[in-house]
């Protein structure tokens, strides 16, 4: 813990998506003391992306909360399994259980919107211009255009990879639902975070709540750190 009290905050991006997807976040808890730090996941695999947030984990105060997007859900189930992370926040977010991958997990409720504009070439999966209206519909035509223009396109294969651990059983989690998302199905948001019993908001948003909705995402972010700082607090 850090002298401040403050546990870090390292966050994980999914698909079609950077770091900056939470540059509506990041400043305000950075202004309240907190060593934040967004990994950069390549989607080449999930076993590279569970190893960047393990190097990103060595860069802030242990403990760490670990804040998981879409498929960094997946990433952060098996991450935070690591002995530096006290609780997980999962933001619209896949979290597959032991026997599942991000794909059968998805594939146990209906198909949403995104799917149906979306573009195989090189081996990757692309989003096509048009999709933002299903990804990120409710902000601005200027910020989905900035979405679309620097989304990181997965492997066609990752969404079938597995990785041992799930965190999620053992540690705190929260969990913000996209009531309006259709890029994962609320539907199956609710289902995890019930499965996971996590502390669970609702909020009237498209896919990415922290960048249309960033006051509410910011919000959970603070009761998890305050959980887990208390926690520690009692350790003692």
């Amino acid at each position: 813990m850090s002298t401040n009290g403050k546990p870090g905050i390292v966050f994980a991006h999914g698909l079609w998506a950077d770091g900056s997807c939470y540059s509506k976040v990041i400043p305000t808890l950075q202004a309240e003391g907190y060593q934040v730090i967004s990994t950069q996941n390549s989607l080449d695999s999930l076993e590279g992306d569970v190893a960047a947030v393990h190097r990103a984990l060595g860069r802030v105060n242990s403990p760490a909360i670990l804040v998981g997007h879409s498929y960094a859900g997946t990433v952060i189930s098996a991450a935070g399994t690591d002995d530096r992370v006290a609780g997980l926040v999962f933001i619209s977010a896949l979290a597959p259980d032991d026997d599942e991958t991000s794909q059968s997990l998805i594939d146990k409720f209906p198909p949403t919107d995104v799917f149906k504009h979306i573009e195989v070439a090189d081996g990757r999966i692309w989003m096509r211009p048009d999709a933002t209206k299903y990804f990120c519909g409710d902000l601005s035509e200027e910020e989905q255009k900035l979405v679309w223009a620097v989304h990181t396109v997965p492997t066609v294969n990752l969404f079938n990879e597995k990785l041992p651990g799930t965190a999620w059983r053992t540690k705190p989690t929260w969990f913000i639902v996209a009531k309006n998302d259709r890029t994962v199905n609320p539907e199956l948001e609710r289902f995890v975070a019930k499965r996971m019993g996590a502390t669970t908001i609702e909020v009237e948003s498209s896919h990415v709540p922290m960048l249309s909705h960033p006051k509410v995402v910011i919000d959970v972010i603070r009761k998890a750190a305050k959980a887990v700082q208390e926690a520690e607090m009692v350790a003692v």
